[in-house]
């Protein structure tokens, strides 16, 4: 099966028909994997084209071989669990993506980007089992003599020659020798990876909130900004005048004690313990006789806390840490070799088998241990929110650094563009 969907269109109108064979027949219909971003269609014409495929030889039957154009967003757009993700995962898994093949820019007639050839068997040869082929063809092409449109560039016969020879082979490190930059040079341009080389763990990395606590005018100020705390001296008794100003009138009473009572742990300083200021407050709110709603208590600690790297850790009624949600980061840990997961991915209590867990865990905390801890020694992975993603970003692999240039060639540059800015000055004043 050969395709050339276009690049970039939404699929907004079959919507409604896509997502409900997606939820209601799953794996059983085309769209079981998942669904891409509305506005690019180009995974659902693979997955359409998947389910035409023949069984496979080892159920019997002949297989099929899927050659489709794509642009560089199936590669890799989406965030791990996402659509995208998901389909990509699901393709690798089966061990269906046998190859991709980066073609040069400026090579149709309507757009003038990179695109991308996937090829993709149930009847991978026992060598390519368990692997992908990925080809740097970015450089395999010659200009053409007059352009159309966007299209300025052009295989060759002997382009595809070569690029058909490099897929055959199947050669990791296979080099050939292109033009970069006006200048010939030596690069690799077919790379293999096992399939478990394009999968990650997304782990969510956690530490712990950490705030001070002051009575301050500026703070307790700041309790106007809170919903629950300004809610008071709003009625909801709409339809009785005389009863909602009555119910105004007490919610304002309410928050001239709520300050007042605030007010009289100023001489407490600043406390660096959440669960000491509690007490603090417990007592203050005794002392005046007050009785504190849950919300309103909750916008007191939001109002008089700011966060502080010095203070105390702040802890759940268990004792164990509360997370900050404005430290709370997220980590990308290699999939461990030989994990396959079935889909959707549930990291947690639902998840296979326990040897499965192990593994997973057993990788994110090696990587914990090396990458994150010396920096973070407070931090933690929230295990229930990992997910596992894939992409193919296959620009980085073939990427080649090239150091800058010296700083006195750059400066010597600069200076002969400068003179010649000057000259240029000069001739407009004459």
């Amino acid at each position: 099966m050969l395709a050339n969907p276009p690049f970039g269109v939404e699929w907004k109108e079959q919507q409604r028909t896509v997502t409900k064979e997606h939820e209601e027949v799953g794996f059983d219909g085309r769209f079981g994997a998942g669904l891409p971003a509305i506005n690019d269609g180009s995974l659902l014409f693979l997955q359409h084209m998947i389910s035409k495929m023949h069984d496979a030889p080892s159920r019997g039957g002949d297989g099929s071989r899927i050659a489709i154009i794509f642009n560089g967003s199936p590669l890799f757009s989406g965030d791990a669990g996402s659509g995208p993700s998901n389909i990509r995962r699901w393709i690798i898994e089966k061990d269906w993506l046998e190859a991709i093949i980066a073609l040069p820019d400026q090579l149709f007639y309507n757009t003038g980007i990179f695109t991308y050839v996937w090829l993709v068997s149930n009847r991978k040869p026992p060598e390519r089992q368990g692997r992908v082929q990925l080809i740097d063809g970015t450089r395999f092409f010659q200009k053409m003599k007059r352009s159309l449109n966007n299209k300025r560039n052009e295989l060759s016969d002997a382009h595809i020659t070569r690029l058909t020879e490099l897929y055959g082979s199947f050669r990791d490190g296979e080099t050939e020798r292109v033009l970069v930059d006006g200048a010939s040079e030596e690069r690799v341009v077919s790379r293999i990876f096992d399939n478990a080389e394009f999968g990650f763990l997304k782990v969510t990395v956690e530490r712990p909130l950490r705030l001070n606590f002051e009575a301050t005018p500026e703070r307790i100020a700041r309790l106007e900004e809170q919903s629950a705390f300004a809610n008071l001296a709003v009625s909801k008794k709409r339809k009785d005048a005389k009863a909602a100003e009555a119910d105004e009138a007490a919610g304002l009473a309410q928050q001239v004690a709520i300050r007042a009572m605030l007010a009289t742990l100023a001489n407490k300083g600043r406390c660096m313990d959440r669960a000491q200021f509690e007490v603090n407050l417990d007592n203050a709110t005794k002392r005046a006789r007050l009785k504190l709603p849950a919300p309103i208590r909750k916008a007191i600690l939001s109002a008089l806390g700011e966060r502080d790297p010095d203070a105390e850790i702040c802890r759940d009624a268990k004792g164990n840490p509360e997370p900050d949600s404005e430290l709370r980061d997220t980590e990308s840990v290699p999939l461990p070799a030989g994990i396959a997961l079935p889909l959707p991915m549930q990291f947690g209590p639902d998840m296979p088998n326990d040897d499965l867990v192990a593994a997973m865990r057993g990788a994110i905390d090696a990587y914990m241990d090396a990458e994150v801890l010396p920096h973070v020694p407070d931090a933690w992975v929230d295990y229930s929110k990992t997910k596992v993603g894939y992409e193919i970003p296959i620009n980085r692999y073939f990427y080649v650094y090239k150091p800058p240039r010296p700083l006195a060639e750059i400066g010597a540059d600069i200076a002969s563009l400068e003179g010649e800015i000057a000259g240029l000055l000069k001739g407009l004043t004459a």
